[in-house]
């Protein structure tokens, strides 16, 4: 499944895609470090766990998708890999719901990338996977991945205490929503009338589903 909208481009993550996600991961370190998820460390005499190489962590994602738990994506901008989107927990039942996490290229932060995806795939979550529910939880102190999920109006919820290990320690995170109900239009056409000036194709033109 691909999914484009102008210049930006959601498309799963493939192995092939190595040399290009490491350049980007590399020049993206001090940018990225303070927000990434870490291993917490294990119980007395146990051995800590390692770091997952680039192969082992697609292998992951590819299983993860096939059992019909995550959506696995990279972010291409202009035709480079920028960054890196997951729809993960997907749970079904009398919940379907999800949770997405990303990041992006430090040099295309604030161009309206990563809320043009994420509206991308928040729209094929609720219009063709079935989800009802998607949560972004961002930590409190991160203002630019903040900034993304109020631009395209996701409700804040609360605060979940020491939800999740990243850099190193347990930290909280703000809990931010949507539902299907609350966007019966469409993620991506709610995000394109109200910032026409994003990169992307005009308005009306219906993104592509490939």
């Amino acid at each position: 499944m691909v999914l484009t909208d102008g210049e930006i481009t959601l498309r799963p993550i493939k192995l092939r895609d190595q040399r290009a996600w490491r350049e980007v991961n590399r020049r993206n370190r001090d940018w990225l470090r303070p927000w990434e998820a870490t291993i917490p460390p294990p119980p007395p005499g146990l051995v800590p766990p390692h770091r997952p190489t680039y192969r082992q962590m697609v292998r992951h994602l590819r299983a993860e998708a096939h059992a019909g738990r995550m959506l696995p994506f990279v972010v291409e901008y202009q035709g480079r890999l920028v960054g890196q989107l997951t729809v993960a927990g997907i749970t079904w039942g009398s919940m379907c719901s999800g949770h997405i996490g990303y990041w992006v290229d430090q040099e295309v932060a604030g161009r309206g990338v990563i809320p043009t995806a994420v509206a991308l795939a928040v729209d094929h979550c609720f219009r063709s996977v079935g989800l009802h529910r998607i949560e972004v939880c961002i930590r409190p102190e991160n203002s630019p991945s903040r900034r993304v999920v109020e631009k395209l109006g996701f409700r804040e919820e609360g605060i979940r205490p020491r939800y999740l290990h990243i850099d190193g320690a347990w930290r909280d995170h703000a809990v931010y929503a949507l539902t299907a109900e609350e966007v019966p239009e469409g993620l991506l056409g709610r995000w394109r009338r109200e910032n026409p000036s994003r990169p992307g194709t005009a308005p009306g033109t219906p993104p592509q589903i490939k």
